[in-house]
Order: C-alpha cells, then sequence, then structure tokens
C-alpha cells in the first residue's frame, strides 16, 4: 500500500493507496464499549507466539477456521514487520504438517517464483543471492532474514520429503525474467520448431538485460505508445502458443500447460505496464488489472499442482473489500472468492503497536515506531481483548461484536511509503478471520 509515485511502476504494483479523507471517526463512547470487547473475548483463541517451530497446539483453532478451504490469504498491516513475516512462517509450517498444505505463494513476481521454487524443490542456486537479485526496488521490502528462515525451512522439509514437497510461487507481474523468455522459447524450439522464428521476432528486445530493479524502475520511462507494442507482441505470441496443440500424453501436456502459464506471465507484465498512468480512470483499470491477475495466478497453481496454497500479501489484497474503490475497484480476495468460492479464506492481521520499516518522505528506507491506537480505532478496541495476540473468526462473532465489526472506521493499513493511512476499513466484510498482535517490531532487512 502507498501514495502513487509519478514515474515508477511499482507505486502502483506493491502498493495500494491514496488516503481518504474526511471519514468520520467513531465516538468515543463506542471506543470504549465493554459489552464489544467482552464478545471479541468470549470468541477469541489466544495466540503463544508468532515465532515458528516447537508446540502448535494454538493454532488448532485456525484450523478449524479454515476448514477445507484450499487457498489461505494471511495479510500483514505494514509491508515489513518481523512479526508478519514470523507469523506466516508458523501458520505455513503448521499446515503443512496438519492440513497437507504444500505452497507457499507471495506478492512477488512469477519469475521470481520460479528461480525460489527451483531452490526449495532442487536445491539448485544459493537462495541468498537469489532474493539479492530478485528482491529490489519495491519489492526489496521481501529482502529479509524472516522470509530467508523460511525458504530455508522449506528445503529442509523437502529433503527429508523428496516425494511430497512442498512448494514456493509468486503470483505478482513486476517483472519477467529473462529465463521466462527462455522457457518459453525452449518449449517452442522443442515442440513448435517452426514457429521459433516468430517468437524470436515478436519478443525481440523484450528479455530484460538489467537488473530487476532497473528494469522495473525504468519501465515506464518508456513512451507510452512503445509500452502499448510490447504489450501487442508479447499478447500476439500468447495467443499464438495457446492455438497450438498441446500433442498426446500427460508429459506433453504437462510441458505444454507450464509453457502457455509462462507465456502468460510474461504478457501480464506487458500488459500491466501499457496503461496510461496519468488518466485516473487508466490508473484505476491497472489497480484492478494487478490483483485479478494476482487472484488468476494462484487459482491457475491451485487448480494445476493440485496443492493446498497459503498466500501472503498485504491485508488490502487478500481481503474482500477495497478501502478506496474509486482508486482500487476490486481486490485479490474478491476475484479469489469469485473463481474459488469457499475454498478461499481470508485473514486479516492488525498490531495495536510497534515498528516497521518504510520509505519515509525523504525518499529513504528508515524504522518507524508507533504508540498504541488510538480510541476510535479499531485496533484500539481489538487490544482491550484480554489476551496479547489472538485469533477471532469474524463469521461468527456473537453480538454485538459483530454489529461493531461491520462498521468501518479508522484501520492502520500501512505500505512501501509513510506516513501512510489510517484507513477506513470494515473488518468483517473485508476478512473471515482476524488475528490481532499487540506488538510487532521491524523486520530484519538483508542487504542494506
Amino acid at each position: 500500500m502507498k501514495k502513487h509515485r509519478s514515474g515508477t511502476v511499482l507505486a502502483l504494483l506493491v502498493c495500494l493507496g491514496a488516503p481518504l479523507l474526511g471519514a468520520p471517526p467513531a465516538s468515543a463512547a463506542e471506543a470504549v464499549d465493554h459489552k464489544v470487547v467482552d464478545a471479541l473475548e468470549r470468541d477469541a483463541y489466544s495466540l503463544r507466539t508468532v515465532e515458528p517451530g516447537g508446540d502448535t497446539t494454538d493454532l488448532r483453532a485456525l484450523d478449524r477456521m479454515i476448514g477445507h478451504a484450499r487457498v489461505v490469504g494471511v495479510g500483514e498491516a505494514t509491508h515489513s514487520s518481523h512479526d508478519f513475516f514470523a507469523l506466516k512462517d508458523r501458520v505455513f509450517r503448521h499446515l503443512v504438517e496438519e492440513k497437507g498444505f504444500r505452497t507457499f505463494a507471495l506478492e512477488g513476481s512469477w519469475s521470481t517464483g520460479l528461480r525460489l521454487n527451483d531452490y526449495v524443490l532442487y536445491g539448485k542456486g544459493d537462495p541468498r543471492r537469489i532474493m539479492s537479485e530478485e528482491f529490489q526496488s519495491d519489492y526489496s521490502w521481501w529482502n529479509n532474514t524472516e522470509y530467508l528462515e523460511l525458504v530455508s525451512w522449506m528445503r529442509a522439509y523437502n529433503i527429508q520429503h523428496p516425494h511430497d514437497p512442498v512448494q514456493f510461487m509468486g503470483d505478482d507481474f513486476g517483472w519477467a525474467g529473462p529465463e521466462l523468455y527462455d522457457k518459453v522459447t525452449d518449449y517452442v524450439a522443442r515442440a513448435h520448431p517452426e514457429l521459433l522464428a516468430r517468437f524470436t521476432e515478436l519478443y525481440r528486445g523484450l528479455r530484460p538485460t538489467v537488473a530487476t530493479g532497473t528494469y522495473m524502475d525504468q519501465y515506464f520511462t518508456k513512451p507510452l505508445a512503445e509500452r502499448k507494442d510490447m504489450a501487442a507482441r508479447t499478447g500476439e505470441a500468447l495467443k499464438l502458443l495457446r492455438q497450438q496443440p498441446s500433442g498426446s500424453g500427460e508429459a506433453a501436456k504437462e510441458a505444454y500447460d507450464w509453457a502457455v502459464q509462462h507465456a502468460n506471465a510474461i504478457d501480464q507484465t506487458a500488459r500491466g505496464y501499457s496503461f496510461d498512468m496519468e488518466d485516473p480512470a487508466q490508473g484505476a483499470a491497472a489497480m484492478r488489472y494487478r490483483d485479478s491477475v494476482m487472484a488468476e495466478d494462484v487459482a491457475w497453481w491451485e487448480r494445476h499442482t493440485g496443492t493446498k496454497v497459503l498466500l501472503s500479501a498485504h491485508n488490502a489484497h487478500v481481503g474482500y473489500e477495497s478501502f478506496a474503490p474509486a482508486d482500487y475497484p476490486r481486490m485479490q480476495g474478491a476475484f479469489l472468492r469469485d473463481s474459488l468460492g469457499s475454498d478461499y479464506v481470508s485473514v486479516g492481521l492488525t498490531f495495536d503497536q510497534g515498528s516497521f520499516n518504510a520509505t519515509g518522505p525523504d525518499g529513504k528506507v528508515q524504522r518507524f515506531t508507533l504508540g498504541p491506537a488510538s480510541p476510535g480505532t479499531n485496533e484500539y478496541t481489538l487490544d482491550r481483548v484480554r489476551y496479547r495476540d489472538y485469533v477471532v473468526d469474524l463469521r461468527t462473532t456473537g453480538s454485538p461484536a459483530r454489529a461493531w465489526l461491520n462498521r468501518a472506521r479508522p484501520t492502520r493499513s500501512i505500505g512501501t511509503d509513510y506516513p501512510d493511512g489510517p484507513y477506513d476499513v470494515a473488518l468483517a466484510p473485508s476478512h473471515d478471520i482476524l488475528i490481532h498482535l499487540h506488538r510487532v517490531e521491524a523486520a530484519r532487512l538483508r542487504d542494506r
């Protein structure tokens, strides 16, 4: 989540947001409604810790809330707090062991996910180097020690379980790495060699030759006509590949499906950059497109691999409702609910106080610290519950908490830039489950 930065695409990709002005705060009387707090306490389940490893019996309540869902979106109220990243790691490990989940999906590029998945599955490459090379520009928030620990655990798990591995995927389109183009053209050379010259021509000049961050930061400096032409060519390549027969046999069909998806990811990147961001209507369309793409990729992965997926993204992306529909018409969670129905569950995360990393007004990454939430905010009431950290099912919470959860009020929703928000959010319409943490600390960024 963040304000638009003219000339850079990732202001539109990793982030959301323009502040909602003039939203009336909840009354002070409502902010201290002890009946609401009592109702939340009756339905809340205490969490022992956010740190992965050790006893996870405290997560059994979350298991019941998730039920038979095949994709679980777990959000974050900042893009760089240790506790959010560590909790996702802990929850994922638990879901792998207890509910058969096998994929961790990140709000990161498709080609980045493929590189990390090669390490997780086969030990190919050095995860530190991969993360340093892939998580650049506004994706640099994912280059942290918390995710490095998660990826390392996933590799260790696969060494012990080679016939039932866990996998890593990226569902975003900010970067289409050079290896993605190679995967498509290599497939065409094998399966349809007569088309290789055409694909080579369509992709000419598109395969990245610079670092990830440089590529993303420079893309929007290209003239709009050039960006539209690039999208037209990637779209033609995708259409041409989809028109080809998949071949006979399971292996041929598998290779074809992956090649088409890789070509689709290339087209997603070019198309995502082809909007005219000087036009507010086009900007809103770009945001809708991005969330639809992320949902499409996750749904494809779940359907194609047959694995249950924990999806990691900002609260706004995993949720169902937009806090600013004029700028962000529809969110990833809403698209996933359309395609998966009850097989998708959204888990929002909130916090009362603590620290996070973000880019300040001076353009420098720094650590910010917030004190306790103010009366009238969602977090103020949530933190009155006697548990330090807890999980609650928003779908079944009793009265009068249910009515309270359905009302929009100021809520922390911080993206890559700060100051950012708060924004008016109604918790129950936005998520199925809520995890509230009393305090968070800034994530441990690498390469800084």
